[in-house]
């Protein structure tokens, strides 16, 4: 384990969370899953160990049966629709988008009712009905449009905004240092990220605090952030893990 002590800011915070008799929620995110890898096993493993409900973002377009047999016998396991093959269609200068507003409405959205129909088919018993976009990032036209194919919640990065035309379940902890090292962030770094969420949920906000990874490209930073955390949480009084269906309206 890393250094213990870069956690205790996080036990005070939920210690004071516990001492005020509340829970704060939490829910799990984990993005890119096509294939059973060794990396997902992990990943499983530990939600399986810490009795922790985990959401897998599946891209549509490369997966198929083999994953789906694999998650079948999974407790507390949540499939949600990735885009669609998780392609960037946006200029280099630009930031990365599949679902922007670089290619025709219709041909977007003919996608991720492909993408709705292939994974509620695939998962019968673990989907749930949420759009997890590439790269965090949809064109808001798209927004209104998504309720007729079924999707009935989208999650991206940061404060959820109010008065949107679909509920939004968002993930605020990114573990993943993506400009720098490519590798898990810093502990003590994400600790006072998480901290400063719970000082926002404690004076009002009930915004579910999601908690966002990337199995395929963890290094022993990343995983050990991971373990970590569900060690310091899962049975936590403060800490309420929750599916991600439970937020979904």
């Amino acid at each position: 384990m890393s250094d213990r002590a870069e956690w205790q800011p996080l036990r005070n915070e939920l210690q004071r969370w516990a001492d005020a008799g509340r829970q704060v929620k939490l829910w799990f995110r984990d993005d890119d899953a096509i294939e059973p890898t060794a990396a997902l096993d992990q990943l499983l493993a530990l939600s399986d160990h810490y009795a922790v409900p985990m959401t897998l973002a599946v891209i549509p377009a490369h997966t198929g049966e083999l994953l789906a047999s694999s998650l079948a016998s999974q407790k507390d396991l949540t499939v949600t629709v990735h885009g669609w093959t998780h392609q960037n269609y946006a200029p280099d200068e630009t930031k990365k988008q599949e679902l922007g507003a670089h290619r025709p409405l219709a041909i977007v959205l003919d996608e991720l009712h492909k993408g709705f129909d292939k994974l509620k088919a695939l998962y019968p018993e673990q989907f749930a009905p949420m759009l997890v976009p590439p790269w965090n990032r949809i064109d808001k036209a798209l927004l209104p449009e998504l309720a007729s194919f079924g999707y009935r919640a989208v999650s991206v990065y940061g404060l959820a905004k109010p008065s949107q035309p679909i509920t939004l379940v968002n993930t605020h902890i990114d573990i993943m240092d993506w400009h720098g090292t490519h590798g898990g962030r810093p502990h003590g770094e994400l600790v006072d990220y998480l901290v400063r969420e719970l000082e926002n949920r404690f004076d009002g906000n009930d915004e579910p605090i999601g908690i966002l990874t990337h199995h395929l490209v963890h290094d022993a930073t990343a995983w050990d952030f991971v373990a970590t955390l569900l060690e310091e949480t899962a049975v936590h009084p403060a800490v309420d893990w929750r599916q991600v269906g439970d937020f979904i309206g």
